[in-house]
């Protein structure tokens, strides 16, 4: 999965940031910067990925 471009925050100031990418076929790739390159990759396709950011925009994740 290193062979993509990861992108992480400009608010991002330390290592405990989530990473983003582009990755084959379309899907979305979700990294845990702590963990390395060589940690687990989340996949998401484009429309997971809009209902993950609206879920959280709304607080619905939130116990």
């Amino acid at each position: 999965m290193s062979r993509f471009h990861w992108r992480k925050s400009s608010f991002c100031s330390n290592d405990s940031c989530v990473e983003l990418a582009r990755l084959a076929a379309g899907r979305l790739g979700v990294r845990d910067t702590k963990r390395g390159t060589a940690g687990p990759v989340l996949q998401f396709s484009q429309q997971e990925m809009r209902a993950l950011i609206e879920a959280i925009k709304q607080g619905r994740l939130i116990r």
